[in-house]
């Protein structure tokens, strides 16, 4: 019978080898990957840029450079995605990539501009708070559950650019700054499921649309300075608000329902 022949066996072993086999895709899409890593990469130049502006005194430059790097990290994960760049460049790690960016562009250099603004307290109180933040991003971004399986942040995703953004924009002042970062420090440890605005299975659409407006409302709040609209304020305000009931909601109502 055919199925004893030995060729049939070689035959049969060499096409199960075949659907294993990784997909590698042309040599176009491996160079869109390999610039695609590149586009991620930026975002350490956009740091120390962060850093050089806060250096010169110059908070809204310092911000305009966190916009670009909040559009990258918004941006390349959903081409790397669509590019298949796991399976096209898969000697690469590009969750590490991007995990060193976002330590540089999230929680660095926000801090930098902090401390180098004035609008932490002087001494070793503000020198600690500065600390706090950047110890709680190492712990975080060491978690292999710091993204959930269901595309969830797991406690506070260290959205320290975020924290800074509002702290010079609302002219907040050193022990206000203090509490806030003393506050966020520890939330990166409670087990809240923060939304992924663009990967969030739910409420996916409201969650990207919304971010779009806090994005230009962000933009349209720097061309302002240094006297924002009390109106453009209350709309980014207002995501935040969206953002953090939608994160509690998620997290701990909506499971429950889900099984009643």
């Amino acid at each position: 019978m055919r199925w004893r022949r030995p060729e049939f066996w070689e035959f049969l072993l060499t096409t199960q080898d075949a659907v294993r086999e990784p997909f590698v895709g042309s040599t176009r899409l491996r160079l869109a990957g390999l610039a695609l890593h590149a586009y991620t990469a930026s975002g350490t130049v956009l740091a120390l840029l962060i850093v050089i502006a806060a250096i010169d005194g110059d908070a809204v430059r310092a911000l305009w450079l966190g916009l670009a790097a909040l559009w990258i990290d918004g941006t390349d994960g959903m081409i790397a995605r669509r590019l298949r760049v796991k399976e096209t460049i898969p000697w690469f790690d590009g969750a590490m990539l991007d995990n060193i960016v976002d330590y540089l562009t999230y929680a660095f250099a926000p801090i930098v501009l902090l401390w180098t603004g004035g609008y932490l307290p002087n001494g070793f109180i503000g020198a600690a708070l500065a600390a706090l933040p950047l110890l709680a991003s190492s712990y975080q971004f060491c978690r292999t559950d710091a993204k959930t399986d269901d595309h969830f942040f797991l406690g506070f995703p260290s959205y320290w650019n975020v924290v800074a953004f509002y702290v010079v924009i609302l002219g907040l002042g050193p022990t206000a700054t203090g509490v806030i970062l003393l506050t966020c420090s520890i939330l990166v440890f409670v087990p809240v499921k923060y939304v992924y605005p663009s990967r969030t299975r739910m409420f996916r659409t409201m969650n990207l649309v919304t971010t779009l407006i806090w994005l230009a409302a962000y933009a349209v709040l720097l061309t302002q300075m240094p006297n924002p609209s009390p109106i453009v304020v209350g709309i980014s305000l207002a995501y935040l608000v969206y953002y953090a009931g939608l994160s509690l909601y998620l997290t701990f109502w909506a499971p429950r329902r889900k099984a009643a």
